[in-house]
């Protein structure tokens, strides 16, 4: 059985005990949180395709980690102007561990 979610405004297709890294999501480390927004879901019983979220379905995790990716070089430059900026980014991301699929 497995699902396509969308949070951050991208979608993944996760199955039971698999671990997804995604946009940085509010909670703990070791809490729960409940994605509701579920694009379809694929199981015993078929496919159940949303229009566009499938209703009454929720997919459970357990948040495993809230870290930030390594960092990455940002360089702007304008020729012949003397102009030259180096920044530093590093975006933060919410690591889960799927629980449970569930439907309604």
């Amino acid at each position: 059985m497995y699902a396509i979610i969308e949070t951050g405004g991208k979608q993944y297709r996760v199955e039971t005990g698999s671990l997804v890294q995604v946009e940085s999501l509010p909670g703990e480390v070791g809490g729960t949180i409940e994605i509701g927004q579920v694009r379809l879901i694929h199981g015993e019983n078929g496919m159940l395709v949303g229009q566009p979220l499938v209703k009454g379905a929720t997919v459970k995790a357990e948040i495993i980690a809230q870290d930030r990716t390594r960092s990455i070089t940002i360089f702007k430059k304008q020729r012949r102007k003397n102009y030259r900026r180096t920044r530093g980014h590093r975006q933060g991301f919410t690591k889960l561990r799927i629980t449970g699929i569930e439907t309604a």
